[in-house]
């Protein structure tokens, strides 16, 4: 069977990665929009309400408007904005998140693709939540990696100036950003990390293309004064069942270069790693993927799959 789908937005970086992994899809349909009418609000209509899948690729309000545009109760809408990933009538497109996630992203026909920070930091967060280990109501301080194509086309053409041009220099090292702690993806992070009160949250852009890792420090006290055996023991039953996250080894070196976190590890996969490390006192708790991929485009997908009831890592790469 043939699914159609049509990507509103396409021209922005989401949408043209969208664009290539629907390409490799031997069940789906694309449905193209004419250059000209990318604007062109009766034929977005159009498009939105003949799809049998709408990924939406597209500012927060302009997102919202197209919404309003569609008034056909079987086009699956898949939005890949901030605008419904809190909203109670949305369903929240991470299926790892719990175990009933998969069937509510099944029966949806509204669902909110997550934040690639957020789906590093969740994935840390909610498995220690639900077992009991760390509570909902402590306040959590952590920081993300990540390659400047999370910026969009604006700070990709930052990072790659046209014509040969030398990059500026102030690009070359690691710049911190949204240092007054209101980064957009907060409000998911807390919600879906099934946390009360917003984390202390520090993102940092690198000078390399695509790829992220949220690191999440904590005492030990935090987390029930837990051994780094039984926290890893935790991530392991919780994503056991899992095909795209692996939770790696405790203490196996041969996890990391040369002593070393490679956050572009998983870059051109959906694949989510997971690491625990620290001391007898202290955990470091880290999560890496490829923004481009399970933190965006390829998370859409998988929701995509689901939906339909394509077998989940049709297009997608796993290692």
């Amino acid at each position: 069977m043939t699914f159609k789908v049509f990507v509103d937005g396409q021209a922005g970086t989401t949408g043209l990665r969208l664009l290539d992994y629907l390409a490799q899809h031997d069940q789906i349909e694309v449905l193209r929009i004419a250059d000209a009418k990318r604007k062109d609000r009766d034929e977005r209509a159009r498009l939105l309400n003949a799809a049998d899948v709408a990924f939406l690729c597209l500012p927060d309000e302009a997102s919202r408007e197209a919404v309003a545009l569609i008034d056909n109760p079987d086009t699956c809408v898949i939005d890949a904005s901030t605008a419904f990933r809190t909203a109670s009538d949305w369903v929240y497109g991470l299926p790892e998140l719990v175990p009933e996630q998969r069937a509510r992203i099944r029966t949806s026909k509204r669902i909110a693709n997550p934040g690639c920070h957020a789906s590093a930091f969740i994935m840390l967060v909610r498995p220690l939540v639900e077992a009991g280990l760390l509570s909902s109501e402590e306040v959590l301080t952590a920081y993300s990696l990540t390659g400047y194509s999370g910026g969009g086309k604006n700070m990709i053409a930052a990072y790659e100036p046209e014509n040969g041009s030398a990059r500026d220099a102030r690009l070359e090292s690691p710049r911190p950003y949204a240092l007054g702690l209101q980064h957009k993806h907060l409000p998911e992070m807390t919600l879906h990390g099934g946390l009360n009160h917003a984390p202390l949250f520090t993102p940092i852009v690198g000078p390399y293309l695509q790829g992220l890792s949220v690191q999440l420090p904590l005492p030990l006290a935090a987390l029930d004064n837990a051994s780094l055996e039984h926290i890893q023991a935790v991530y392991q039953r919780y994503y056991q069942q899992e095909s795209f996250v692996s939770v790696l080894p405790l203490g196996d070196e041969q996890q990391l270069d040369s002593g070393c976190w490679d956050v572009q590890h998983n870059n051109g996969t959906n694949r989510v790693d997971i690491l625990v490390s620290g001391n007898a006192d202290q955990a470091i708790l880290m999560a890496r993927l490829d923004n481009l991929g399970k933190g965006a485009a390829g998370a859409a997908i998988q929701s995509m799959n689901i939906h339909l009831g394509i077998d989940e890592d049709t297009a997608l790469v796993r290692v």
